[in-house]
């Protein structure tokens, strides 16, 4: 089952759930109880991540974050 990475946006916390692939765009909480996360994805051979919104909601990533020439 893959696993998956979560940043709290409350607390700064970064977790990770393992989970289905069909439910991995599903919220997840926090382990402090906290629901306002986002789902880091991966950028393989990049060493980084970018945030992605849980809420479905424009704004972040790159282009969403204005760092596009």
């Amino acid at each position: 089952m893959p696993t998956y990475e979560f940043r709290c946006r409350a607390c700064g916390q970064t977790f990770t759930e393992s989970r289905p692939m069909a439910e991995s765009g599903e919220p997840a909480a926090c382990p402090q109880g906290h629901d306002d996360t986002v789902k880091l994805l991966a950028v393989a051979g990049a060493g980084i991540s970018v945030g992605e919104p849980n809420s479905g909601s424009s704004g972040g990533g790159c282009c969403g974050g204005g760092c596009c020439a």
